[in-house]
């Protein structure tokens, strides 16, 4: 079985496995979304769920964000790790999208990644889930799973990116991201994957329990 098969085969069964494809951070903007994303960053969805709502409250605006401190946002999301580098970020980016952008969330990769703090990952994340266009959101979930499945053998970040660019359908690349969290946080684990509950261990290149073998119906 080619990778190509391979990825569509896991498209196919995730998209049956988890047919609802959603972002689990909470927003209602492009601004909000591209922060949250930010706070993410060696932390949890939920913590950062936990802490958007009242940050979101008191700066609603790029100007908002713009006009303050990165001691006043850092008030907010303390509990988030690395609050201190990821509030000056924030500031930064809200004057850049101020500046030299109107105020307005860019639609593409390369200007996104011009601002403060955000990479490729968090790019992909507001171009597909804001924008529509085909997204390969390269995290830790999608890197462990892709490699499991026997998709690459990378480590770098957009060399991983590129690689599953040339093997996703574009028109399922964002979903299929998604889905890979998902799939990561129930099943396909850091340290003890559940192979026999897997909906990919037919043509997963490291399961330990093919599920043809173990007569269940896929």
């Amino acid at each position: 079985m080619t990778k190509k098969q391979i990825a569509i085969n896991a498209v196919n069964a995730l998209k049956k496995e988890y047919p609802e494809a959603i972002c689990s951070l909470v927003y209602t903007d492009p601004l909000q979304l591209l922060i949250a994303t930010r706070l993410a960053a060696q932390c949890t969805d939920a913590r950062v769920n936990m802490v958007t709502p009242a940050l979101f409250e008191r700066f609603r605006t790029v100007d908002d964000f713009a006009n303050s401190t990165a001691d006043e946002v850092a008030e907010y999301i303390k509990s988030c790790g690395l609050y201190k580098t990821k509030s000056r970020d924030i500031v930064e980016l809200a004057k850049m999208l101020r500046d030299d952008f109107g105020g307005v969330v860019p639609d593409n990769i390369d200007d996104l990644i011009k601002l403060p703090g955000i990479g490729r990952k968090t790019a992909n994340l507001v171009c597909g889930d804001i924008f529509g266009k085909p997204a390969v959101v390269v995290d830790t979930h999608c890197i462990r799973i892709t490699q499991r499945l026997g998709l690459h053998n990378l480590k770098d970040q957009k060399k991983i990116e590129f690689a599953l660019r040339d093997l996703l359908p574009p028109e399922e690349s964002n979903d299929f991201c998604h889905r890979l969290v998902l799939h990561g946080r129930a099943v396909c684990t850091a340290r003890s994957p559940k192979c026999e509950k897997c909906c990919m261990n037919e043509f997963c290149k490291s399961s330990a329990s093919p599920r043809k073998s173990s007569g269940k119906v896929g």
